[in-house]
């Protein structure tokens, strides 16, 4: 049984963690952890509360660690409680993962390291900060690093590791049952597309530190 490990923390972007999470649950033979410090329910960013199905401290060994992002990460990558499971867990497991700003945590955890990665588009120039070299992708895979850039990349991330779980076959009807071909109504969901005043405006309000 593949043993998968979700982390849950306060401020979490929901569809970070529930996307790839719609995706891996359905894999035959593996079994999802949403795992915090205790099982009271952890409120996302906004409003949604996700109830955890293990404490870290319970934590059996995982073959997959995967961290989502939010604007609770920050905290939850200077928590030493946080970074020494996420340290320890993606020391020992096979795939070390993450979706959007996930993985400036793993960057934190010393897990990005020498590795290719991406996250966010707004918090790529982050990554070298922790020693990793930011590959432009919606996906980017590095030996046994998967991360995803923001939110919505979440899907693509987790097809993208149920290929390597379980074959393309497996991957490629999972596709086809969630129906998943995306046609967004805008051009413009990254910032090679996006028009310059757009992006500048919405990256001012995703980092106001820049100023």
């Amino acid at each position: 049984m593949t043993q998968i490990g979700m982390l849950l923390y306060p401020g979490l972007t929901q569809l970070d963690l529930t996307a790839p999470y719609e995706v891996l649950h359905r894999v035959r033979g593996a079994e999802i952890h949403l795992l915090w410090k205790n099982l009271e329910p952890v409120r996302d960013e906004a409003t949604m509360a996700i109830v955890p199905t293990r404490r870290l401290a319970d934590c059996p060994d995982l073959d997959v660690v995967f961290i989502p992002g939010g604007h609770g990460q920050a905290a939850a990558a200077a928590d030493p409680e946080v970074l020494d499971f996420v340290r320890r867990q993606g020391e020992q497991a096979a795939w070390v993962t993450s979706v959007c700003t996930g993985s400036l945590l793993l960057g934190a955890a010393g897990l990005l390291e020498g590795y290719e990665a991406t996250t966010h588009w707004a918090y790529t120039d982050l990554l070298a900060g922790f020693g990793a070299t930011h590959k432009p992708g919606r996906v980017v895979v590095d030996r046994n690093r998967v991360t995803a850039g923001g939110v919505t990349a979440g899907i693509d991330f987790g097809l993208t590791l149920v290929a390597s779980l379980a074959g393309e076959h497996v991957a490629q009807g999972l596709q086809l049952g969630l129906e998943y071909d995306p046609a967004p109504p805008f051009e413009g969901g990254h910032p090679d597309r996006a028009d310059p005043d757009l992006v500048a405006r919405v990256r001012r309000g995703l980092r106001p530190d820049l100023a």
